[in-house]
């Protein structure tokens, strides 16, 4: 179990041995945290001992996950995570801010975000033996734990939504796990993942559900800290962390990466977290705006995909994550969040409707004045464009086509001009 001593309820706070409870309080239903032994890794670690290691990946945080070591050497599994950063300067000049992070999740190997959590849930699925892992998806989150599931020769199920965008449910069956395409939403795939999962003993993936989604999801938070914190002059302003929000369980790993670098005192200041949705799909940040932690369903439709859900099953956290830290929550509507996509393509960053989402929510962040000119800013890509083509079409003008001649051609420049 190395570092991993037990789960703490969200909403109770009943503490639980790591042996007692796989997923849900059964006291209340609440979300799980996993409890990491702060003194011990106190005691044998120090910064230095994780900067100083040359594995690029999500396993550079070892001494920080509830897992052991799942190996896989030479896969996909060893390669997830250390995802660049960059400084689009154009971008923040656009914008009058004096300092910009984009960091691309799209770069992962099967290109989303997701793979974080379900690298993680299949080192875990190994340590306790799982036969099968199981997962609710719109794609994104299928396509990781199909991936990841895939390198090491693990079986896996995944349920999605028959509206998925063909590109994602490609992924899942190139990777060779069971696809099952639900005639319904993503939040009826869920609750029939978990119904599955009960009835033949799988192991279940599900965000928001399984408390080692946040644990994978939380090295974001980690590289964030590496890349970029501890380059920042001490004393400045706190870095404000841009991310889109579904389901919950990206803000909500996030905000536990970031606390747990606290509890270790590696960590100065807490950055302030901002959620963004879009208004086809703002049951958190509808919670948020009303000041409550009740999360009402609603009935989402955004371009988003991978950020369209009903009822998110990990709202609570997702809420707090922006209140305790300082951060929002801001609504976009989908025709803002085609233009992000647009935006950051202009610099060479491709991102799918939800990852362009957050830097949609930057932008009205800076015109409702909620952040500063002076605050440093890191956005979170959450995943490839080429994860839906069909909604990147939409954000750009299409071709022209012409004769296959000079004259055709010079005829088409001439009325570009």
């Amino acid at each position: 179990m190395g570092n991993f001593v037990g789960y703490r309820c969200s909403l109770c706070g009943t503490d639980y041995q790591p042996d007692q409870v796989t997923y849900t309080c059964p006291k209340d239903g609440g979300n799980l945290d996993v409890l990491l032994d702060y003194a011990g890794i106190k005691n044998r670690f120090q910064v230095n001992d994780i900067t100083s290691r040359k594995d690029y990946s999500i396993w550079r945080y070892l001494p920080l996950l509830p897992v052991e070591d799942p190996g896989g050497e030479g896969t996909p599994l060893r390669m997830v995570g250390w995802t660049p950063v960059y400084t689009p300067q154009r971008l923040a000049r656009e914008l009058g801010i004096k300092t910009l992070w984009v960091k691309d999740e799209g770069r992962n190997p099967t290109a989303s975000f997701k793979d974080r959590a379900s690298a993680v849930v299949v080192a875990r699925a190994r340590q306790i033996q799982a036969d099968v892992v199981v997962t609710a998806s719109t794609g994104n989150a299928g396509a990781a734990l199909a991936g990841m599931a895939a390198a090491i020769g693990q079986k896996a199920v995944i349920f999605a939504p028959k509206t998925a965008p063909p590109a994602k449910v490609a992924q899942l069956l190139v990777f060779g796990a069971q696809v099952i395409l639900v005639d319904g939403n993503y939040d009826q795939a869920f609750d029939l993942t978990i119904q599955a999962s009960q009835e033949f003993g799988w192991y279940c993936r599900n965000t928001g559900y399984n408390p080692f989604t946040a644990e994978g999801k939380k090295t974001a938070a980690l590289e964030i800290w590496e890349q970029v914190i501890l380059n920042i002059r001490p004393g400045s302003r706190p870095l404000c962390v841009f991310v889109s929000v579904g389901d919950g369980n990206i803000i909500s790993g996030i905000h536990k990466g970031f606390k747990d670098l606290l509890a270790l005192g590696w960590l100065e200041q807490m950055p302030r977290i901002f959620g963004v949705q879009s208004e086809g799909s703002a049951a958190v940040a509808n919670a948020y705006f009303k000041g409550t932690e009740v999360i009402e369903p609603v009935s989402a439709q955004t371009i988003a995909d991978s950020i369209s859900v009903d009822l998110p099953r990990d709202g609570v956290r997702a809420v707090r994550a922006a209140r305790q830290t300082n951060g929002a929550y801001i609504t976009v509507p989908d025709g803002e969040i085609l233009k992000a996509i647009a935006d950051l393509g202009r610099v060479g960053i491709f991102a799918e409707p939800a990852g362009a989402t957050a830097y949609a929510g930057l932008k009205k962040a800076l015109q409702q004045g909620l952040i500063t000119p002076d605050d440093p800013v890191l956005v979170l890509n959450t995943g490839s464009g080429l994860k839906d083509v069909r909604a990147a079409m939409q954000a750009v003008k299409e071709a022209p086509i012409i004769e296959p001649t000079l004259a055709a051609l010079k005829t088409h420049l001439k009325q570009m001009a």
